[in-house]
């Protein structure tokens, strides 16, 4: 009588499965790491049992240095940056994304050298399992060591420069276009902008929208009136625009932030929104449906944002490529166009 073959041996994805916990649980589980609960240790350990399963030493050994956690590294001087509307909904949707993939969420600023010798290190050590990087300008030097780390670097909007391997970004040239297309559409003909930062590849971007869809238009582009992303910065650069160019009759704004303070100061001018200038913004935050008047703007899914850096971060943990992923906007009409 023939003997039996050798047994297969049972997978680490057989044991999660059997589990109900995702593969890097299980993974950390049978290493002893940290951030894993009482109740799924105990539910990897019979499965474990059940199955039979031997862990392969080499394998062993490498799951070992994970760390359970995944970072949200923002690039930037201020500390409440995690404060801004914008970045609080980009943290939302990480660690939801996150949460389903069972890592923990860690949030670094670079904000000053101290900060950014402690990102180099978390890099340089492997302190995560894999890092989002966001709000790069042009030279920043985390770029750099972000090509050089030891974990997977997801970038949230890409950097000026060549195309980092992995990224999530939005359509932002397109965006930018579609809100300038609809100014002229209204029969506006004077149409500037106030961009954000030139240094980051999103304030480029929205500005080559703009002045492609001028261009397209046989209309003249404006030059730049530069601010940062804040409502303050958008009131400077609007009373710039208005001494320089009084007769301007639209404006699109690169966020929602600048866009409100350009509607101050138009107001604090006597100019009528929309009568006199028509405004648009970007973003499509909660403060564009409070403003007065509500904001026309552009939304960009900031949730969807962080929620897809968090699950290209953990599918690249667990071994699996992914490609870049732009993301699409939209128009939402409101009453200051």
């Amino acid at each position: 009588m023939a003997e039996d073959g050798p047994r297969r041996q049972p997978t680490l994805d057989e044991v999660a499965g059997l589990a109900g916990v995702s593969r890097s649980v299980a993974s950390r589980a049978l290493n002893n790491a940290p951030h894993v609960s009482r109740a799924k240790r105990e539910a990897v350990e019979r499965a474990v049992r059940q199955l039979g399963y031997v862990p392969n030493p080499t394998a062993r050994a490498l799951a070992t240095r994970q760390t359970g956690a995944a970072a949200l590294v923002v690039s930037g001087e201020d500390p409440s940056i995690f404060a801004d509307p914008f970045f609080a909904q980009v943290i939302v949707g990480a660690s939801a994304a996150l949460e389903e993939a069972d890592l923990h969420l860690m949030l670094c600023l670079a904000a000053s050298d101290r900060g950014r010798k402690r990102v180099e290190e978390l890099f340089r050590s492997k302190g995560a399992d894999g890092v989002m990087l966001m709000a790069l300008r042009e030279g920043d030097p985390l770029t750099r060591t972000a090509e050089e780390a030891a974990m997977p670097v997801v970038f949230g909007g890409r950097p000026v420069g060549p195309a980092p391997r992995w990224y999530v970004d939005v359509d932002n040239a397109g965006g930018a276009r579609e809100a300038v297309e609809y100014l002229v559409s209204l029969g506006r003909t004077r149409v500037a902008a106030l961009c954000g930062r030139l240094d980051t590849e999103a304030g480029r971007a929205r500005y080559r929208g703009y002045r492609d869809a001028v261009l397209a238009a046989g209309l003249d582009p404006f030059p730049p009136q530069e601010g940062d992303f804040t409502e303050s910065s958008g009131a400077a650069a609007m009373a710039a625009l208005l001494a320089e160019h009084p007769d301007v009759d639209g404006v699109f704004a690169a966020n929602d932030n600048m866009g409100v303070g350009a509607l101050r100061t138009l107001g604090g001018a006597g100019r009528r929104v929309p009568d006199d200038v028509a405004v648009v913004g970007f973003d499509d935050l909660a403060l564009a449906r409070t403003s007065d008047p509500p904001l026309t703007t552009v939304h960009q899914p900031i949730q969807a944002l962080g929620r897809e850096m968090a699950r290209m971060v953990a599918a690249l943990v667990n071994g699996q490529d992914r490609t870049p992923l732009i993301l699409p906007t939209r128009l939402v009409v409101r009453a200051s166009a």
